[in-house]
């Protein structure tokens, strides 16, 4: 059973992080951005089952849940400890690939979204984590690289304008000046 270690309000205040005591997403993020997509995952579907979730992000040892504007998080907090408490870790599926989402746009072999990848990797990816969120490389058009925000980041006004900005910014000194940022 995953111990809750303590639970963090994010800069998105329709999401919070829980810190767990073990780990819950060996080797990968998990995204299920609805609970159609969280059918094969237990602690996910259970967490969706509580109702007024609208995405959940996992990463190693936290979760981070976004709800609607129909409840507060002093109402849903204990309705989403209990399944997390309750969470046997050895259902976890250790195995599964990571969720990227199709794209034509995404070529794995591409030089330009290797660096790009490689510079998230580094400065980025652990900046968004500790916020509870992330973002997945979706592809590249000419000279627009097509990111999506996860977890915490996804529905966060910051995110779509001062994170993209220092993304940009990022890419722009450390890759190429022409490459412009989209969020998709």
């Amino acid at each position: 059973m995953p111990k809750i270690a303590e639970i963090e309000y994010t800069p998105n205040p329709n999401a919070v992080k829980f810190l767990l005591k073990e780990s819950i997403a060996k080797g990968f993020p998990k995204n299920f951005p609805s609970a159609e997509v969280s059918a094969s995952d237990p602690l996910a579907k259970s967490l969706f089952e509580v109702g007024h979730v609208l995405s959940i992000y996992m990463q190693d040892k936290w979760i981070t849940v976004t709800k609607d504007d129909h409840t507060t998080w002093t109402d849903l907090l204990p309705k989403l400890a209990a399944p997390i408490r309750s969470f046997q870790v050895s259902d976890t599926p250790v195995d599964a690939p990571p969720s990227r989402v199709a794209s034509d746009l995404y070529d794995p072999n591409d030089p330009i979204l290797q660096k790009v990848q490689a510079v998230l990797n580094e400065t980025i990816l652990p900046a968004l984590a500790s916020d509870g969120g992330g973002l997945e490389v979706v592809g590249r058009h000419e000279k627009q690289i097509l990111i999506r925000y996860q977890g915490a980041c996804g529905t966060c006004p910051s995110s779509l304008t001062g994170t993209l900005a220092a993304i940009e910014n990022l890419i722009h000194q450390k890759i190429d000046p022409e490459l412009t940022v989209v969020s998709v």
